[in-house]
């Protein structure tokens, strides 16, 4: 999951974006309503959770352009505002939810994880041979018994099931579970890869590597 996160309180927006990075998300932080409003045409995002009290363009002229283009993105408000009035202005301009500060960053996180639910229209099981992903409870099984992956090997090995008719390069890969800028390797995408097979061996689902493109999942013959 891809949360943007718009806060313009740094110590606020470090806490938040620790809690959600803690759960498995992958966070981009912005601080001002400019900014998070050039951020929100990435394909990649998943969730925005958008302060509305925001230097600049406000919270609520953030979701509107939003809603201008067309978008379907799920967004969730937070303020400090406890006015009934900013919360129904909120959600008429096409906001999805509301939280009021201070909140339960466990409620943050479920109600996160609802909205993307909600909204995704990929089947919930990613299934190949003997290896199924569950995407939400981020469990994977090899033959029904579960196998342990790190945050990183099971974001390569997600994009690699949703991918598995083609070949998908490794900066691909690096784009697609980090999209903004965190620090990893090709290297490292080689390092995730050889430790991904050696768990999924057993299922008849091999890893090939294609030779100056990338790498190619798919079921092992035989």
């Amino acid at each position: 999951m891809h949360v943007l996160l718009v806060e313009d309180d740094l110590v606020l927006a470090d806490g938040i974006a620790r809690i959600l990075r803690g759960h498995d998300m992958a966070v981009h932080v912005v601080h001002d309503g400019e900014e998070a409003d050039r951020a929100l045409i990435s394909p990649v995002v998943s969730v925005a959770v958008l302060d509305i009290g925001l230097p600049g363009i406000d919270g609520f002229e953030v979701v509107r352009r939003l809603r201008a283009r067309g978008s379907a993105l799920p967004v969730l408000l937070l303020t400090a505002r406890d006015d009934v009035q900013d919360r129904v202005r909120g959600l008429e301009l096409g906001a999805d939810d509301y939280l009021v500060k201070p909140f339960a960053a466990p409620e943050l996180v479920a109600r996160l994880k609802a909205l993307v639910r909600r909204s995704n229209p990929r089947p919930v099981h990613l299934q190949m041979g003997g290896l199924q992903l569950d995407p939400f409870t981020r469990r994977a099984t090899v033959d029904g018994q579960v196998i342990d992956l790190s945050a990183r090997e099971w974001a390569v090995l997600e994009h690699l099931m949703q991918h598995s008719s083609r070949v998908v390069s490794k900066q691909q890969i690096i784009d697609a579970i980090l999209p903004w800028g965190e620090e990893v390797t090709l290297n490292a995408v080689e390092v995730y890869v050889s430790r991904i097979r050696s768990k999924i061996d057993s299922a008849g689902i091999s890893i090939k590597t294609i030779r100056g493109f990338g790498y190619l999942l798919e079921q092992s013959n035989g």
